[in-house]
């Protein structure tokens, strides 16, 4: 059966201010996935290289099986879950890994060539955005303190901008269990392109730079386009960004780690 897979370019980088890359990024034709550690000393970085590294095990499932909307659900909540009790398990064993913890976006593409499906399981605060035509929107929906004030009506965006707890996480995959993640399935139109992120980027760019960098045609010029842009803008945080188009057999069957997990 023809399959769609990713195209896809990534760029994962360490910010302006801090000294070590805390994000993880994994690249495959049917997953991709981007996790931005948090955590003292070498935690965030073991956090998400836990979090890509255990999510991979699902690679050969995409590759193989004809899955359903029920099933990807599945397998998905299941992966979260593995993720969280492996990060418990390491920071149960390490003193110095205690508190670690990271977020987590991944998108899971699968279905026949003329009707393919992307999965997006999302915690914490990076994000998932797609670019349809002209039209940008961000899939994800952030776990913070301040999207709840938002969604809550009791702050305004001008606001937002300068609320002292506007990285504060409300969920993150921590070890600690229970997870309300975000699991949502989209239908693929042709030349839908989704963009995950780090918050290195989201928090430093704003939505119509961002866009911008995503109509860029070519992918790795357009991923060059957001990390100098997050530069620009002081990148106080690393920098991830995965760019993917959704195409017919378009890459052969590999598995790429970036940031921490390389």
């Amino acid at each position: 059966m023809t399959t769609s897979r990713f195209a896809i370019a990534a760029r994962s980088v360490v910010g302006l201010v801090r000294a070590d890359n805390e994000d993880s990024a994994l690249l495959h034709p049917n997953l991709i996935a981007v996790a931005d550690g948090m955590g003292g000393h070498a935690g965030g970085e073991v956090a998400s290289s836990i979090a890509v590294k255990t999510l991979s095990d699902l690679t050969s499932v995409l590759e193989h099986e004809n899955i359903d909307p029920d099933s990807i659900e599945d397998l998905l909540s299941r992966a979260l879950q593995g993720i969280d009790s492996e990060i418990g398990r390491v920071a149960g064993e390490n003193v110095h890994l205690t508190g670690m913890g990271t977020t987590l976006s991944a998108l899971a593409l699968y279905g026949p060539v003329d009707a393919p499906k992307v999965a997006l399981l999302h915690i914490g605060d990076s994000r998932c955005y797609r670019l349809r035509g002209n039209s940008f929107t961000q899939l994800s929906h952030d776990h913070t303190v301040l999207q709840e004030l938002l969604d809550q009506g009791s702050l305004s965006l001008e606001e937002a901008h300068e609320h002292p707890q506007r990285s504060f996480l409300t969920q993150a995959l921590m070890g600690e269990g229970p997870l309300a993640p975000v699991l949502m399935v989209y239908d693929v139109k042709p030349k839908d392109r989704f963009l995950l992120c780090s918050d290195g980027l989201s928090s430093s760019v704003g939505e119509k730079e961002i866009k911008a960098g995503m109509k860029i045609r070519d992918r790795e010029s357009a991923a060059t386009y957001l990390i100098d842009a997050a530069y620009t803008a002081g990148a106080p945080d690393n920098v991830t960004v995965l760019l993917a188009d959704v195409e017919a057999n378009a890459q052969p069957s590999s598995l790429t780690f970036l940031g921490s997990a390389k």
